[in-house]
């Protein structure tokens, strides 16, 4: 995932990946099977331990994650989970699929990727409904749709799906790429200058540096995998399915908290991500409520449909990244613990 690395973040991103490997090399260090169960049981406290790898630093898209545990619902269903901060090049799918993990958290076109590869997990949860990619530009160029990105210089990060999907359906008359800088610094400095960006983060970072950005969906051009997805492996669906439907519920209660009501959480994020803040939390909580809405609005949160999975399915195989013999949609999501959440109190 490319995402703008604040100086804080730059710095101690190589730190924080260096502690996420070594938690990932003593956790690969248990058994098997209690990796695939997802732990053993605290003596302390009673509640079975279980591991959840996030793929990016602690941020809004994690909120209901972090309420379900902020607000007890994880320890409700007799769980202690850990939510581990991902980071660049941490290999979130594969620490699923190798049972280092239990679960984790994903998007659903790295589901697929993981698939191609041999990497099999399955897509248990979807609270983020409609992807948070966007392109970002300057209100002052004039552009108001994905279909109108023209002439300017365009920021991209190395390979990412989206992109090669805008390249074969948009006609991008006079846009020329270059490699993604990591900051939002050459946007600020060129009103022609355009890039990838997350809905909930670097649209805030411009504005507070002065800038006017507008963000131009990704999802326009009908390229909308599900995002934040709950994932885990076959393995521990066939042998522990009470715990996916333990956590699945629980995940399912936090997300529903977060979305009324993100202000605990968000101070636990601001807590331990010095890269956030109270405004930056707030604005991302906002912008991912209608991100989180279903097309069938009576669906319960995290819904996922067939439909949905092979129209991605579909999408990758155009742009040739994945087989379709591969990735069968019947393989790659299981929906069957989504149940409709209870009101909070």
């Amino acid at each position: 995932m490319n995402r703008t690395l604040s100086p804080i973040t730059a710095a101690r991103s190589k730190s924080v990946s260096l502690v996420i490997c070594i938690a990932l090399l003593l956790s690969g260090c248990s058994s098997s099977s209690d990796s695939s169960a997802g732990g053993s049981t605290s003596e302390a406290s009673g509640l079975q331990q279980v591991s959840l790898q996030l793929n990016w630093f602690p941020e809004a898209e994690h909120g209901g994650y972090y309420a379900a545990d902020v607000h007890g619902y994880f320890a409700d269903e007799g769980l202690e989970v850990t939510l581990l901060p991902g980071g660049p090049n941490v290999p979130v799918v594969q620490s699923v699929a190798a049972g280092r993990v239990a679960f984790a958290v994903t998007n659903a076109d790295r589901v697929l990727f993981g698939h191609q590869a041999g990497a099999e997990v399955v897509a248990l949860f979807a609270p983020i409904q409609n992807t948070p990619r966007c392109i970002m530009v300057h209100r002052e160029s004039g552009i108001s749709k994905l279909a109108d990105l023209r002439d300017v210089t365009l920021a991209i990060g190395t390979g990412p799906a989206f992109f090669q999907y805008m390249q074969k359906h948009l006609p991008l008359t006079g846009v020329e790429t270059i490699a993604y800088p990591g900051s939002i610094g050459p946007f600020l400095a060129n009103k022609r200058f355009a890039q990838q960006a997350y809905i909930f983060s670097e649209p805030y970072v411009a504005k507070q540096q002065g800038a006017d950005p507008v963000a131009l969906m990704v999802s326009e051009i009908g390229y909308n995998p599900y995002a934040s997805v709950l994932v885990a492996s076959r393995k521990t669906l066939d042998t522990q399915s009470d715990l996916a439907q333990r956590i699945v519920r629980a995940s399912a209660r936090g997300w529903q908290k977060y979305l009324d009501d993100p202000v605990e959480t968000n101070a636990l994020i601001d807590s331990i991500n010095p890269d956030m803040d109270a405004g930056a939390l707030a604005f991302g909580a906002e912008q991912i409520r209608p991100l989180c809405d279903r097309e069938d609005p009576a669906a319960p949160l995290g819904q996922m449909t067939a439909a949905r999975w092979k129209t991605l399915i579909d999408q990758m195989v155009e742009i040739e990244l994945v087989d379709a013999d591969k990735v069968p949609a019947a393989r790659v999501f299981d929906a069957r613990f989504i149940t409709p959440t209870a009101p909070q109190e």
